[in-house]
């Protein structure tokens, strides 16, 4: 097939292979009825996400689990074999029986969005910026040694597992003397101020900086936070509530299918598809999700009140599971200053409501979890197989 010029060119280098230079954005976007009705459907779906978010109790609280989650799913993409309860077990400092460098990577992943939401408050988003991110992400983690914050000086590739050549990519980034150009020029349309449709000008950030490739690993990640920056920087997202990496973990072989058909053919119109598609699902799982949480929020008062566990320690141990779903007595005995007697009381009753379930199996070193708060989370979070890794 030939090659299109549509989105850059294929330059052969020295070492015998063709790296891929794009050119700068925005293409001309051919928008026939099926797109602009999928925008259409993709713009409501993600004002009634943000609408569910302005209205639930206690935001943050559910919103850090939200994070968690995109976390969790983004790394996995990558490859790293974690879950979302090993990632919690960490967090409460409890034993876990994980790869604590898998961990990290997730709790890096966490701490590098809070840094650029809180950032993208009052500055727009930049090379500066994204650089700091990708430091974040990398550091004390197995990239630690893949110049965390720093724009790649090789040539790197994408491959398939197992590959050791460059002449075995799927994928050769530009070189490393146009990835300067590249990025600035992406920068220059991250902050235009243009008609372009945000979610279109998101799909198409996502897709360039891929194609750019401009580190020598934690490309995919960054990428992917860059999607939640621009919404939150836009306002178009009042909270971090989209966790799109659920769609693309999901649809891994045509992510990666159409991202390399838009270098190769200039199909712009295909991923624009399939991203707004994304978007839409997604939209509504985190918005059935978020219902369901409320739901759950209710129900467990309703249990505290058909079991008479009263008193404000009990309300607040049950409000507190929605924070931290994973404890053990000594975590309940910190949260609520009571005696180790009381607290076991106070646990044994929650047991017995259903609220929590014992998971030991021990008479000491107990630990406990709300099971049914982690099965809402825990959806779509299960370890799949690898996929191609960045060299």
């Amino acid at each position: 097939m030939e090659q299109s010029e549509r989105a850059g060119r294929f330059v052969p280098q020295p070492g015998g292979y063709s790296a891929f230079i794009p050119n700068p954005l925005p293409p001309e976007i051919r928008y026939d009825s099926a797109l602009q009705a999928l925008l259409s459907a993709a713009d409501r779906a993600m004002a009634r996400l943000d609408g569910m978010g302005r209205v639930l109790p206690n935001p943050d609280l559910f919103i850090a689990m939200y994070v968690k989650k995109e976390a969790l799913l983004s790394t996995q993409i990558e490859g790293t074999q974690a879950s979302l309860r090993g990632v919690l077990e960490v967090e409460a400092s409890l034993e876990t029986g994980e790869d604590l460098n898998e961990i990290g990577e997730v709790i890096n992943y966490i701490d590098a969005m809070r840094y650029g939401l809180e950032t993208v408050r009052n500055e727009p988003i930049s090379i500066a910026l994204i650089r700091e991110i990708h430091w974040l992400l990398l550091r004390s983690t197995r990239g630690a040694d893949r110049f965390p914050g720093e724009i790649r000086r090789d040539q790197n590739y994408l491959g398939p597992p197992g590959a050791t050549s460059i002449r075995d990519a799927v994928y050769v980034p530009p070189p490393p003397e146009e990835v300067g150009p590249a990025l600035a020029a992406l920068e220059a349309f991250i902050q235009a101020d243009d008609p372009i449709p945000p979610l279109v000008r998101c799909a198409l950030i996502h897709a360039q900086f891929e194609t750019i490739h401009p580190f020598l690993d934690g490309n995919g990640r960054i990428g992917r936070l860059l999607i939640t920056f621009y919404l939150c920087w836009k306002g178009i997202l009042s909270r971090p509530l989209l966790y799109l990496s659920f769609f693309l973990k999901r649809n891994r072989a045509e992510y990666y299918a159409l991202l390399n058909a838009v270098r190769t053919e200039g199909a712009y119109e295909d991923w624009l598809t399939f991203f707004l598609r994304g978007v839409v699902e997604v939209s509504e799982e985190a918005e059935r999700s978020a219902q369901e949480i409320i739901a759950l929020r209710e129900s467990v008062v309703d249990r505290l009140l058909a079991h008479e566990i009263g008193g404000a320690g009990a309300v607040r141990l049950a409000y507190n599971l929605f924070e931290r779903p994973i404890v053990t007595a000594k975590d309940v005995t910190d949260l609520l200053g009571l005696s180790q007697p009381a607290t076991n009381a106070l646990v044994n009753r929650f047991v017995a409501a259903g609220i929590l379930r014992e998971t030991t199996g021990k008479q000491r070193y107990k630990r406990y979890e709300f099971r049914e708060y982690l099965a809402i989370l825990e959806r779509g979070t299960g370890l799949g197989g690898g996929m191609a890794r960045t060299a």
